[in-house]
């Protein structure tokens, strides 16, 4: 399989490939992977408006100082209309609303989301504290490995980097290849026991 879109993470091909690499790391080690998968972590309407400002603000510069005769009564409207081009323009293409987002802005909120899904898919209920949840948003492009206190953050900074870089790529195989490095990493520090249970599912939940 080649190159993929984000769409493709979403896809069954995704959902059977991120099941078979959690369960093929689970068998290596003691440590309990969730991973979620959400196609953005926030609306970021706040980017919408402030494009929408900015190509209203130039459509009036245009008018004020365009040495062609503009009827006054018609700056609001084109005014209004600048804003709203602007706006919809922002929500509807996705890489624009990236760029406009920045990198801080959007970091910050994947990370939020990510520590609300690790509360919210219960992966600190193990009874050795070893879930590790994968969180991927992909309107974002980033990916956010939350590991509960049993799993030192190092041993899972390799893949997570990996990961991070296949989805802004939207490369869907070298993001499995990247989860599934999660189980030699884990397997030295965190050996599978003889009666080790699984207590979290293994099937990725997409939204």
């Amino acid at each position: 399989m080649g190159r993929v879109s984000e769409r493709d993470f979403f896809s069954e091909v995704a959902r059977k490939g991120v099941t078979d690499a959690v369960v093929d790391i689970e068998r290596q080690t003691a440590g309990e992977i969730v991973v979620v998968v959400r196609r953005t972590s926030g609306t970021f309407r706040e980017v919408d408006l402030a494009a929408g400002a900015a190509l209203a603000f130039a459509a009036l510069l245009v008018l004020l100082f365009d040495p062609w005769p503009v009827a006054v009564a018609a700056i609001p409207v084109d005014v209004a209309l600048a804003f709203a081009a602007g706006a919809a323009l922002s929500a509807s293409v996705g890489p624009l609303k990236r760029a406009l987002l920045g990198p801080r802005r959007a970091g910050a909120q994947v990370r939020a989301r990510a520590r609300e899904a690790f509360v919210e898919q219960g992966v600190s209920r193990t009874r050795g504290r070893t879930g590790i949840l994968v969180y991927v948003s992909t309107f974002e492009r980033r990916v956010e490995l939350v590991p509960d206190t049993a799993v030192d953050p190092q041993l899972v900074e390799g893949p997570g980097r990996a990961m991070g870089e296949a989805v802004r790529r939207a490369d869907l195989p070298a993001f499995l290849a990247a989860l599934r490095a999660l189980g030699p990493s884990l397997g030295a520090a965190l050996p599978r026991s003889a009666d080790d249970v699984n207590e979290l599912p293994d099937a990725p939940v997409m939204s």
